[in-house]
């Protein structure tokens, strides 16, 4: 199994969502790095539910599995003749965590120095390690 965090802003989709509908196809991502990282999930895999842009609650507000693998993303209509690049994944809820771990907060925890979070603040789809997976689950 391989972790990942995945970003919503809570105002647009957030974790509550999820859980009130149960599975959504994460759609929408239009960057290839994010894509590429969306193409390499397989089912079983769990991402952190990151809040993004949320103020003093930035932060992970939950757990999510991948319930489908990578397909194209029918919101994006390619030009006439042109393939779509784009993919989505199926993501079901696996639990709220008890505290949203704020951004502020995983800053200052030994053993997330080189989480992908700090280096690529704009990626909406990254790759976390099993240890880095383990001390952000530990905060709650």
């Amino acid at each position: 199994m391989d972790y990942w965090l995945m970003k919503s802003e809570p105002e647009v989709f957030s974790y509550d969502d999820l859980v009130k509908n149960g599975t959504e196809k994460w759609d929408g991502v239009r960057n290839y790095a994010a894509r590429n990282n969306l193409r390499d999930m397989g089912v079983g895999d769990e991402a952190l539910f990151y809040h993004s842009n949320a103020g003093k609650q930035t932060g992970v507000a939950g757990i999510c599995k991948i319930v489908k693998a990578a397909e194209p993303d029918e919101t994006f209509v390619p030009e006439a003749g042109k393939a779509n690049p784009w993919v989505v994944v199926t993501v079901a809820p696996v639990r709220k965590l008890k505290r949203v771990v704020t951004l502020a907060e995983l800053r200052e925890v030994k053993g997330l120095e080189g989480m992908e979070l700090f280096k690529y603040g704009r990626l909406s789809v990254q790759k976390v390690t099993a240890a880095e997976w383990a001390v952000v689950v530990g905060l709650e």
